[in-house]
């Protein structure tokens, strides 16, 4: 829900660039989760993570990704492409099963690679018809994706890693956020008491469902977490078309049900097979 409802937050935050928020996001995100770790006496486990340079690398890649998925979504909400981003979140599922194909040699069933050529089908034809390339939805998409990819080869806890990732970029982002202020074209402290209070609140706001999913993916069945995950673009739909105002034409229409009818294969595909495994682990 929190995820869901980020569109009515970050366009809250217009007066400032996407590229401002984006530094505003890594370096409260930075400052509440280095205060979290160090609550928990969990401060060590960074310095290890940050020793070892298979872990180290694997995160700068997820940085950069996580960072540009978060620029891209900011992008997306200012120019009035909300409807983009509930596409591209609508996608990433689909994207993650091809990519573990692709990269961890994961089988895909008869039914998972229907579901992506449906989910291909869909962004072919938007791209068709509307005569321009959804670029902002499979920017979304393949950057959530990869990042997840990455995320799963990484050998750290998951608030562990964020916390790493955040303090990786925090330097770049306070040094950028120094300079806008220096050249006094920062919107921060400009005299927006709304801007002044929600940039720092954005970095809480970015942390805080992350540190949720990690707690439900712990306690939740698999099948659950992604019907979970499918509310979040849900929302994002509603909130375009119903609150935005966007255009949803015929070929969004046409486009989205190939989309939803791959996510609806795919999920219930993913149901039968959880179900088969859970039957066999019970004969065990």
């Amino acid at each position: 829900m929190i995820w869901g409802s980020f569109p009515v937050f970050f366009k809250a935050l217009e007066g400032a660039t996407p590229i401002e928020i984006v530094c505003h996001r890594i370096t409260w995100s930075a400052a509440f989760l280095f205060v979290l770790v160090s609550a928990r006496r969990q401060l060590p486990k960074i310095w290890g993570s940050v020793l070892d340079r298979s872990i180290l690398l694997t995160l700068c890649g997820s940085t950069l990704l996580i960072a540009t998925n978060w620029l891209v979504f900011l992008f997306a909400i200012q120019r009035d492409e909300v409807l983009q981003s509930s596409l591209g979140y609508f996608m990433t599922p689909l994207v993650s099963v091809f990519l573990g194909f692709v990269f961890l040699r994961e089988r895909l069933t008869f039914w998972q690679s229907t579901s992506v050529l449906f989910a291909f089908v869909g962004v072919l034809n938007l791209s068709f018809y509307q005569g321009q390339f959804p670029w902002i939805a499979l920017t979304l998409a393949i950057s959530f994706s990869l990042y997840g990819l990455l995320r799963k080869l990484a050998k750290v806890e998951s608030m562990i890693g964020l916390t790493v990732e955040t303090l990786l970029l925090a330097p770049i982002s306070l040094a950028y956020l120094v300079y806008l202020s220096y050249q006094q074209q920062g919107a921060f402290l400009s005299g927006s008491p709304q801007l002044n209070l929600l940039l720092p609140v954005s970095g809480v706001v970015t942390a805080i469902p992350l540190l949720l999913f990690v707690g439900a993916a712990r306690r939740l069945r698999l099948s659950t977490i992604g019907f979970l995950q499918y509310i979040t673009p849900s929302m994002h739909f509603i909130l375009a078309v119903g609150l935005y105002g966007e255009p949803f034409s015929r070929s969004h229409l046409f486009s989205f049900l190939f989309i939803w009818a791959g996510l609806g294969i795919y999920s219930v595909d993913a149901i039968l097979q959880n179900t088969r495994a859970d039957k066999e682990n019970q004969c065990v």
